[in-house]
């Protein structure tokens, strides 16, 4: 026999319904697809851009570095090269003209980048082949900026909350003041934007980056 239904039955909180697609699935099917039109749309300019890095300085055109990823993951970060083919090793030769705080590394007038390169990163279209990271599912379009290994102590709860979401080509460090910003600041807004996460931020983000972009906000 059913129990019958009483007033206190009637008032109790009702679950709110369950989304038919989870936000992470949103998240992941939106990078796919924007990442690839993106990537189709650059590719001419992609191109003309390789050929331009290698003319005026002989080499590969790319640059691949080791960065963390979702949950301290190590992979494979693809940048146009922006600097001299043996950049990395002449960093140590320039540690006096550090403009940052350790462990961040910044010279605003650094003499290893080369013409083309001080274009690419005011233009941030050095960062054209990260949209095969997002394909690829090691970085999201918005997410915080994938840092080196070095630069963290994945042992830091706080670091640990920041490294519990993907990395992404845009995000509140790169409209919030990008290379300006020191390893606290940038450290608080990956933490912002993990805890307050949610698609409509993204999509505000990559219309803010686009402006920060366009007007050459905070660039190195």
């Amino acid at each position: 026999m059913l129990n019958p239904i009483t007033a206190q039955d009637l008032l109790a909180p009702v679950a709110p319904p369950r989304p038919l697609v989870s936000p992470a699935v949103i998240k992941r099917l939106f990078d796919i697809l924007s990442a690839s039109l993106a990537l189709l749309v650059a590719l001419p300019v992609l191109m003309l851009l390789v050929i331009a890095v290698c003319v005026e300085s002989p080499g590969n055109p790319f640059f691949v570095q080791e960065r963390l990823g979702l949950d301290g993951k190590r992979f494979k970060l693809l940048k146009l090269r922006t600097m001299v083919p043996d950049a990395e090793k002449r960093q140590a030769e320039l540690e006096h003209l550090n403009e940052a705080k350790p462990p961040l590394f910044k010279v605003k007038n650094d003499p290893r980048v080369t013409r083309i390169g001080k274009v690419l990163r005011g233009t941030s279209l050095d960062e054209l082949p990260q949209l095969i990271n997002v394909i690829r599912g090691e970085m999201s379009v918005v997410g915080p900026r994938p840092r080196l290994p070095h630069e963290f102590d994945v042992n830091d709860p706080a670091v640990a909350r920041r490294l519990s979401v993907k990395p992404g080509l845009a995000g509140l460090w790169q409209v919030s003041g990008r290379a300006k910003l020191n390893y606290d600041e940038a450290l608080a807004l990956d933490l912002q934007y993990v805890d307050n996460w949610s698609f409509w931020l993204d999509l505000k983000l990559i219309a803010r980056t686009f402006w920060v972009v366009l007007t050459l906000q905070g660039a190195y």
